[in-house]
C-alpha cells in the first residue's frame, strides 16, 4: 500500500471553521511569548527605568536574528504546505530536516556576529557609554538561546504546514511558565538564586527556550508525528533540498531582517531623545507584539492555506480565501483597537513608571492602535504573496516600504525633533505601503501557474 493511501489527507478546505482551526492555536502560541515579553518588561520596569529602556534596544536586536529563523520558518512552511496540498507526504520529513541544518548554520553566524561586531557597533551608535556596555553584556548572554529558538521555529513550520497547529500551545505554555519563574528568580535573587539584574532576564529567556524546545519535541515523539513524517531519518546534507528551501526562504529572511533592522534604527533614534521616550517606545513594542498576535496568526494561516490550495490546483479560490481571512483578522483588530483606547491608562500603568510616562505614552498608544488595524489587513495579503511561492516579490515590497519608513522616522524624530507620537506614525505609513502592492500583485494573477 502506498504512503498516500496510508496517510490521512493533509489538504485544507476553504471554510471559516478551517481558518479558525488553524489560526487560533497559532494565535495562542504567539500570544504566550508575547506575554513573556510584557512580563519581562514589567520586571525590568520594577528594577529601574534604565533597565526598561535598555530592554527595548536588546529586544529588537535579538529579534533581528529571531526573524531570520522566522523567515526560514515561513519559507519552509510554504513548501511543507504545498507538499501537503499535493499529498506528497514523503517529502515533508526531508524538508524539515534540511531546515534544521540551515537553522543551526544561521545560529553560528548570529553568535559570531554578536561577539565580534556588536561591541563596536553599539559603542558607535549609542550616545550613552554605560548604556552601550549594558546592552552588549546582555546580548552576549542572550544570543546563546538562538540555536534553540531556530530549531523551535522549524517545528512551527512542520506543525502549521501539516495542519496540526493545535500542538503549538504546549511548547509555548511551557516556555512562558519557565520564563516567568526564572525572570523573577534571577533578576531579583529569589528562591536561593543570586540577583543578576537585567542579565538575569537573558539567562531566564535561554532556559525557557531550551525547555520549550524539549517539551515540543517530546510531544512530536509521543504523538508519533516524527514517525509519520520520518523526521529524523534525513539529517544527511541534501544539496537540492537545501537550495530549494533557501530559494524560497532567503528573500523572506532578508525581508524580515530589513524590517527589524529598521526598527532597531528607530529605537536608536528614540534613544537620542532620552530615557523616558525609549521606555515608552519599548512599552509600545510590547503592546504591538501582544495585541498583534491574532493578526500574525491569521497571516501564517494565509501563507499555509494559500500554498495548500494552490497545491490542490485551486488557484481560482485564492482571492476569495484571502478576503475571508482578512475579514477575520480585521474583526479581531477592531476589538483590540477599542480595548486599547478605552483602557489606555490601565495598560500603561502596569509598567510602574509614573504619571509622566502614562501622560506621554497615551497619545503614542492611540497611534499604535490605529497601526494595528492597517497591519491586520496588510499582513494577510503580504503572506498570501508568500503562499504563492513568489518570495522575491515579498522582498521587493518590503524594501520599498522600509525606505519610506526610514526616511519618515529620521525626518520626524531626528531632523525636525517632533514629538515621538508623530514619529510612531511611521508604522501606519509602513503598513499601508506594504498593503497596496501586495493587494495589486495578488489581484494581477501573475503568480498563477508558477510552481515551487
Amino acid at each position: 500500500m502506498s504512503t498516500h493511501q496510508e496517510t490521512p489527507s493533509l489538504q485544507v478546505t476553504l471554510s471559516s471553521k478551517q481558518i479558525l482551526a488553524i489560526s487560533l492555536p497559532i494565535a495562542l502560541a504567539i500570544l504566550v511569548p508575547q506575554v513573556n515579553f510584557v512580563i519581562n518588561n514589567i520586571f525590568l520596569g520594577a528594577l529601574s527605568s534604565q533597565a526598561l529602556a535598555i530592554g527595548g534596544i536588546t529586544g529588537v536586536f535579538y529579534l533581528i536574528f529571531g526573524v531570520m529563523g522566522q523567515g526560514l520558518n515561513n519559507g519552509l512552511q510554504a513548501l511543507i504546505s504545498r507538499r501537503a496540498g499535493e499529498n506528497r507526504v514523503d517529502e515533508i520529513g526531508i524538508l524539515f530536516s534540511q531546515g534544521v541544518i540551515i537553522s543551526l548554520a544561521l545560529s553560528v553566524i548570529g553568535i559570531s556576529f554578536t561577539y565580534f561586531v556588536v561591541p563596536s557597533l553599539f559603542h558607535t551608535l549609542l550616545h550613552d557609554t554605560e548604556r552601550a556596555n549594558t546592552v552588549i553584556s546582555f546580548l552576549q548572554i542572550r544570543i546563546w538561546g538562538l540555536p534553540f529558538l531556530f530549531i523551535y521555529q522549524m517545528r512551527n513550520a512542520l506543525l502549521v504546514g501539516t495542519n496540526q497547529s493545535n500542538f503549538l500551545i504546549i511548547g509555548t505554555a511551557t516556555e512562558a511558565i519557565v520564563n516567568i519563574f526564572f525572570d523573577y528568580s534571577l533578576i531579583f535573587g529569589h528562591f536561593g538564586f543570586n540577583a543578576m539584574g537585567i542579565n538575569g532576564a537573558a539567562y531566564a529567556s535561554i532556559i525557557a527556550e531550551v525547555m520549550g524546545l524539549l517539551v515540543i519535541y517530546l510531544v512530536i515523539h509521543y504523538k508519533k508525528i516524527g514517525a509519520r513524517f520520518e523526521l529524523f531519518k534525513h539529517f544527511s546534507f541534501k544539496a537540492n533540498y537545501i537550495k530549494l528551501i533557501l530559494v524560497q526562504s532567503a528573500p523572506i529572511m532578508m525581508q524580515y531582517m530589513i524590517s527589524i533592522v529598521s526598527w532597531e534604527f528607530f529605537y536608536i533614534l528614540i534613544e537620542h531623545r532620552g530615557e523616558q521616550a525609549l521606555a515608552i517606545s519599548n512599552a509600545m513594542r510590547n503592546i504591538f507584539g501582544f495585541f498583534g498576535s491574532f493578526t500574525w496568526a491569521f497571516a501564517a494561516t494565509s501563507n499555509t492555506m494559500v500554498s495548500n490550495i494552490i497545491g490542490q490546483n485551486m488557484e481560482d479560490k485564492v482571492i476569495p480565501l484571502i478576503r475571508k481571512i482578512t475579514k477575520w483578522s480585521l474583526g479581531f483588530a477592531i476589538a483590540v483597537c477599542l480595548l486599547l483606547n478605552l483602557f489606555a491608562h490601565p495598560f500603561l500603568s502596569i509598567y510602574g513608571q509614573g504619571a509622566g510616562f502614562i501622560q506621554e505614552g497615551i497619545p503614542v498608544l492611540r497611534v499604535v492602535s490605529i497601526a494595528l488595524l492597517f497591519m491586520s489587513v496588510a499582513t494577510i495579503w503580504l503572506n498570501g504573496v508568500t503562499g504563492t511561492g513568489q518570495s522575491n516579490i515579498n522582498l521587493a515590497i518590503e524594501f520599498v516600504a522600509i525606505i519610506i519608513y526610514l526616511i519618515y522616522a529620521y525626518l520626524t524624530i531626528e531632523y525636525f525633533q517632533l514629538p515621538i507620537t508623530i514619529g510612531w506614525m511611521c508604522e501606519i505609513i509602513y503598513w499601508i505601503t506594504l498593503l497596496l502592492p501586495s493587494y495589486w500583485y495578488i489581484k494581477s494573477n501573475k503568480w498563477v501557474g508558477k510552481r515551487i
